[in-house]
């Protein structure tokens, strides 16, 4: 019954507004004052959206992103940097 590999893909244009958003998100966190790095892993583990600063709209951009999709994203840049 679960012998076949599931596959996940994230297509080109979608990626690119994850990658728009995800630094907006940033620049709004450092903007505050905080570790964007940390503030966005703990955002990613828990799905809180308290980790995210409601600064410039950045809480209302994290939750239309899907984590899936973000990790993703974040592992292939990881892996071909």
């Amino acid at each position: 019954m679960f012998d076949k590999t599931m596959t996940f893909s994230v297509n080109e244009d979608r990626e690119k507004e994850l990658k728009k958003n995800l630094t907006i998100i940033y620049d709004a966190l450092t903007q505050k004052g905080y570790n964007p790095i940390n503030q966005i892993v703990g955002y990613i583990l828990s799905e809180d959206p308290t980790y995210i600063t409601t600064y410039n709209n950045a809480r209302s951009l994290i939750r239309h992103i899907d984590r899936d999709e973000l990790l993703q994203v974040l592992v292939r840049a990881y892996l071909n940097s």
